[in-house]
């Protein structure tokens, strides 16, 4: 069944006041609450928090690097999710950029493929009971001894991985429950689903699709800028402007990527097109956004998880961002009815 969640934390709101937000917008119809790790809050506590006072939301880690983290701690940190939601959590394994892992954590990003193939296998293994050398190779690949988690959970996470190219999304149709996909059009889905046909999957459920859809909560000017902003800085870093051009958008956002690399950031966001802006950002009233979000799940993506930002100088409370989610939630089950 498709699902409509959003990302945690919301900006300027104490992890210890989430309640209220939470309980609104799960009595609104939000199903999912998502986290992920850069340079904010860790991936776990917010869902733990959600999970006390909504025990029937889903709850997804959209990323945990397999770099930041050793393999047994991930498998200890994925076991705490399932206990917290059994059969509704979803523990997702992504390589990070070379930005987090090498820039701000001072760990090498070598292979990344190969870091997060090995680290899926491993998790599988131990979540379920077994040891890692299981799959001794993927624990030689790791550089670990042979690991037993002390404490498997008795209904293992979902397993979900990060994909921003065919390789990785082709690992992720053949091992993984899920994939999680990040900045990409509903019209995009279809090319992902297509990078995974053919591939022998190993289990026996069909892989879910799960994307981060952003959401500026205004229109006009403020917030086209918010999007663009937002386009450069991501869109810069090698990763996502690989995925761009898998996408067929890297002619698109070539002279983007040379005013960015010359360190033009004012042309940069200036010269995206128009047509890249509206792909990959929702913007408008929540009537306006609320059939752009049905897309996504009319194309084949089970959880669509929204991301929400202010238009450019505007300041908006928590407050303001959930009212806003609220609505649109109203307006997207009332088109779904109709």
């Amino acid at each position: 069944m498709s699902q409509v969640g959003v990302t945690l934390p919301f900006d300027g709101l104490p992890l210890h006041q989430h309640r209220e937000a939470i309980e609104r917008l799960a009595d609104a119809g939000i199903s999912e609450v998502s986290t992920g790790e850069s340079n904010g809050l860790d991936a776990l506590s917010p869902l733990l928090l959600a999970a006390a006072w909504r025990p029937e939301l889903t709850l997804t880690a959209a990323v945990v690097s397999a770099f930041t983290r050793g393999p047994s701690i991930m498998a200890s940190t994925a076991a705490a999710l399932a206990e917290a939601a059994p059969g509704r959590a979803r523990f997702g394994i992504g390589a990070g950029s070379d930005r987090i892992v090498e820039g701000w954590n001072g760990i090498p990003f070598t292979k990344p493929y190969s870091r997060v193939a090995h680290t899926l296998r491993v998790l599988r293994a131990t979540l379920s009971g077994q040891r890692a050398s299981t799959v001794a190779e993927s624990a030689a690949a790791l550089g670990i001894e042979d690991f037993k988690l002390g404490r498997p959970p008795e209904r293992p996470p979902a397993l979900v991985v990060a994909a921003l190219g065919p390789r990785m999304q082709r690992l992720a149709a053949a091992e993984a429950d899920g994939v999680v996909l990040n900045f990409l059009a509903a019209s995009d889905v279809s090319t992902v689903r297509d990078a995974a046909a053919g591939v022998d999957r190993q289990l026996p459920d069909p892989l879910a699709v799960q994307a981060r859809v952003f959401v500026v909560t205004g229109e006009g000017d403020p917030a086209e800028l918010a999007a663009r902003r937002m386009i450069a800085a991501y869109l810069s870093v090698p990763v996502y402007a690989n995925f761009q051009r898998w996408l067929g958008r890297g002619e698109q956002l070539a002279e983007m990527a040379e005013a960015w690399d010359r360190g033009d950031r004012a042309k940069a966001v200036e010269v995206i097109p128009d047509q890249v802006v509206h792909d990959l950002f929702l913007t408008g009233s929540p009537r306006d956004i609320a059939p752009r979000v049905r897309a996504y799940l009319d194309a084949g993506v089970e959880i669509a998880t929204l991301g929400v930002l202010p238009p450019y100088g505007v300041k908006a409370s928590p407050s303001d961002q959930v009212d806003f989610l609220c609505e649109l939630a109203a307006a997207l089950w009332s088109d779904a009815v109709t």
